[in-house]
This record gives structure tokens, C-alpha cells and sequence, in this order.
């Protein structure tokens, strides 16, 4: 079996398509991370994003409610981002495999530095789709034209001084 690391522009293109549901594992309250980010421009741009955080589970983030695992989702599910440290990613995978047919899961995600080969050709075997070492919010902005204003022009960051302008 080959994994890959490369993915072309039509893959990821014809993932971001086929879906309508994320998991996202590791998502964040505060407005500041970056999977918050992540999660409010896929809600933007049409997909129902399911957080999944144990810290935060039965709160609700951007309107959804946090569930505390993909074990306890009783939600349908095509796609699981994974926005956690490395050393979670083979713990997801193999929850994923096993939620895989009630969830309904087809691909799994692994955000920008994460790259774990042994969950990827678990999931692999399964029938999952792997992608690793990418954002779902990069990709679609960049496939759709949008790069160049997303996160530029969000009006949260900015580089004037409180009071100078």
C-alpha cells in the first residue's frame, strides 16, 4: 500500500465537493486558535462542522454543540479533521475505524505538521481517505481563488494600534 503526501489539486478539490459534515477533533472555544478559524469558514462556506473537544462537551461552539469524542457523536459524519498534537492521531484513527459505518466517515484530515504513517495506512485499510500535513480552510480558499483575503481581510487581526487610527 502507498501512502501519499502529495495530492493534486483535483483530489483535494473532489474531497472538499463530496462532503457536507467535519468532525473536528480538538476544537476550540477561544476565538483566537486556529481551529476556531477553521471552523467558522467551513460553516461559511456551507458545511455543517461538528466540534468534538472532552474539555469543552455539552457547550456549543458557533451553534453546535461539542461532543466529547467520536464515540459519543451521534451525528452523520463524512469527514474527521484531526487539530490535535501528534500523539493523539493513532487514538482518533482507530476511533474513527470503529465509528467508521454508524458515523459514516470517508476521509480523515490531518491538519498542517501533522503526519503520522501507521494511522494513515490503519484508516487506509479501513476504506478511509487519508490527507495528511493540510487545512481543510487553506485548501478550499486556494482552489476556489480566495487565498489571498482569507485571514488578510477577517477584520480580527489587525496591525494598527488601539487609538491611533
Amino acid at each position: 500500500m502507498t501512502i501519499k503526501l502529495d495530492y493534486s489539486d483535483c483530489h483535494l478539490k473532489n474531497v472538499l465537493q463530496s462532503i457536507n459534515s467535519i468532525a473536528l477533533i480538538g476544537a476550540s472555544k477561544t476565538q483566537q486558535r486556529p481551529s476556531y478559524f477553521v471552523m467558522k469558514y467551513m460553516q461559511k462556506k456551507g458545511y455543517r462542522v461538528i466540534p468534538i473537544n472532552p474539555k469543552y462537551a455539552g457547550d456549543k461552539i458557533l451553534g453546535e454543540l461539542i461532543y466529547p469524542s467520536l464515540s459519543k457523536c451521534d451525528q452523520h459524519i463524512d469527514m474527521v479533521d484531526i487539530f490535535v498534537s501528534k500523539n493523539q492521531i493513532s487514538f482518533i484513527t482507530k476511533e474513527a475505524v470503529s465509528n467508521k459505518k454508524r458515523l459514516r466517515i470517508s476521509y480523515l484530515w490531518m491538519q498542517l505538521g501533522l503526519i503520522d504513517l501507521d494511522a494513515s495506512k490503519i484508516a487506509a485499510e479501513a476504506g478511509i481517505t487519508v490527507i495528511m500535513n493540510r487545512c481543510p480552510k487553506i485548501e478550499y480558499s486556494r482552489l476556489s481563488g480566495e487565498i489571498s483575503w482569507n485571514g488578510i481581510n477577517s477584520e480580527f487581526f489587525t496591525s494598527r494600534r488601539n487609538g491611533l487610527l
